[in-house]
């Protein structure tokens, strides 16, 4: 079984992030979602378990993606799932060389792990998900933006005191 794994903090995951991970489903046996908590990010609009229940949300049709939290290293996280493969999507220049700089630490870390780097669709290559956090923040509809199954958690919890990261 050829398996992969599609990371990211997915802060929220957006219909960008679930284009390259359909994509990846379709080439691989099984793909993994690493939902990492990335403290080096600011300005987190999430908590690390609803990242999580966003991802898995968006995939729950996707038959062959599952996802996880994992606080460690990526290359870790491949060994341990026997992944073959790390698939990243890339909207830029500025995205395929970081992208190329972490695919050569991965593989330091993990001999024989390859990275595979799927230029966004067109629809999706001005897409972020500080794009998205903006959207949620000024009460922007959210379906050009998030995948629908998705949106309803996402309204349920600014509509909570405080803010998604609170509730």
């Amino acid at each position: 079984m050829r398996t992969a794994i599609c990371s990211g903090s997915f802060d929220p995951i957006t219909l960008g992030h679930l284009d390259v991970i359909r994509r990846a489903a379709g080439c691989f046996d099984q793909i993994w979602v690493c939902v990492s908590p990335n403290a080096e990010k600011r300005n987190q609009m999430f908590t690390p378990e609803q990242k999580l229940r966003l991802v898995r949300a968006a995939i729950q049709e996707l038959p062959n993606v599952e996802a996880e939290l994992w606080p460690g290293l990526l290359a870790d996280y491949a060994r341990s799932h026997g992944a073959c493969a790390i698939v990243r999507g890339v909207r830029s220049v500025t995205d395929f060389d970081a992208e190329y700089q972490m695919a050569l630490i991965n593989r330091g870390i993990c001999p024989g792990l390859e990275t595979m780097l799927l230029p966004a669709s067109a629809p999706y290559q001005h897409f972020s998900s500080s794009m998205a956090r903006e959207m949620i923040r000024y009460r922007q509809p959210l379906g050009n933006y998030l995948p629908e199954p998705i949106i309803p958690l996402v309204e349920e919890w600014i509509e909570k005191e405080g803010g998604p990261n609170h509730g």
